[in-house]
């Protein structure tokens, strides 16, 4: 299953570098990509420029946020045991949401750091709505339960959307710009997003993928954990917390982009089971061939006008979504 996981990744990529505006052959793609690996002197012509220059580091972008969002999801629909949750149920998508609006309205910014404000202003209000959630949720119930934290992360999440559309009403002529990010855009993104991404990943991905186990326990319910040795109350917090740093990396490049932890952890359970051990890494490959391919139709679908990537996550997955919940049902 996994071989055909990559597989499917490796197609979907060199799919995605090869088809634009401009479409260039496959071989000439796979060409220019392996001198560049091997740091060999590249035949004349755009070709080169326009893979290795402005295709391939936003479908390594893509891919990776495709990965990382999906990730999200299972791990928030293992942890809080509801189909429906992904990493933006805390609230902590809209809380970055929030920061980067602030930094792209009002000019925030790091000087040599391509959107290093709007980065920093995004992890950073994800981490402040991560507290304030925990915070709220700690006090409602001091067993942090599950009902409670999605009930504090949906009304944190309408709060937070309120501000940032007051934010944007102030914004003056950057509105258009700001109101397409908010959307979901990875166009002009570069290299240094993409290590970025790539540190945030290996980092709390990592983190995740090593609480597989505490998340097949977390599915015959919490107090059955905490009676295998589970340490509950640490391994939420463990996974609340890097699932905000991901989104908030997501979010201040890519901007909004939904469904894509929602639909695609369905679609892994129902190739490889229920078992986080398999499912976690399937998440990975199907996030990021599902976000390539929905960039690919935003680039490519009303060419050369470019759509928002979240309007097509938004249309294709709630699709998805609709048909995948009949199915189980209906199997059900």
């Amino acid at each position: 299953m996994y071989a055909l996981l990559v597989l499917a990744l490796t197609a979907a990529l060199l799919l995605c570098i090869s088809v634009g505006s401009v479409s260039l052959p496959l071989r000439d793609t796979v060409q220019v990509l392996w001198r560049s690996l091997w740091h060999m002197e590249q035949t004349p012509g755009v070709s080169a420029n326009i893979i290795l220059n402005v295709r391939l580091p936003r479908v390594l972008n893509v891919a990776l946020m495709g990965a990382a969002l999906s990730l999200c999801g299972a791990a928030m629909q293992g942890l809080l045991r509801n189909p429906l949750a992904d990493g933006s149920t805390l609230g902590v998508s809209s809380g970055a949401s929030l920061g980067a609006v602030i930094a792209l309205a009002f000019g925030i910014s790091i000087p040599g750091v391509s959107l290093g404000g709007t980065m920093l202003m995004a992890m950073g209000f994800a981490f402040v709505s991560l507290v304030l959630i925990l915070s709220l949720a700690y006090a409602m119930d001091r067993s942090l339960s599950t009902n409670g934290i999605i009930l504090i992360g949906v009304i944190f999440s309408m709060f937070a959307s309120s501000l940032s559309s007051l934010v944007i009403s102030f914004a003056g002529e950057k509105v258009r710009s700001i109101t397409f990010w908010t959307m979901g855009s990875l166009s002009g993104t570069n290299y240094g997003h993409t290590r970025a991404l790539l540190l945030a990943l290996l980092v709390c991905g990592a983190v995740i993928l090593r609480c597989s186990r505490e998340l097949n326990a977390f599915a015959v319910g919490e107090e059955n954990a905490r009676h295998i040795g589970v340490n509950v109350r640490r391994v939420k917090l463990m996974i609340l917390v890097t699932v905000s740093v991901l989104i908030g990396v997501c979010v201040s490049i890519g901007g909004t982009i939904g469904f894509v932890g929602l639909v695609t952890p369905h679609m892994a359970r129902m190739l490889v089971g229920p078992n986080h051990r398999r499912l976690l890494p399937a998440s990975m490959f199907l996030g990021a061939v599902f976000l390539l391919l929905s960039d690919l139709m935003a680039r490519t679908l009303l060419s050369p006008i470019e759509l928002s990537i979240g309007v097509v996550t938004s249309l294709v997955g709630a699709v998805v979504f609709v048909v995948i919940f009949y199915r189980t049902r209906k199997g059900r």
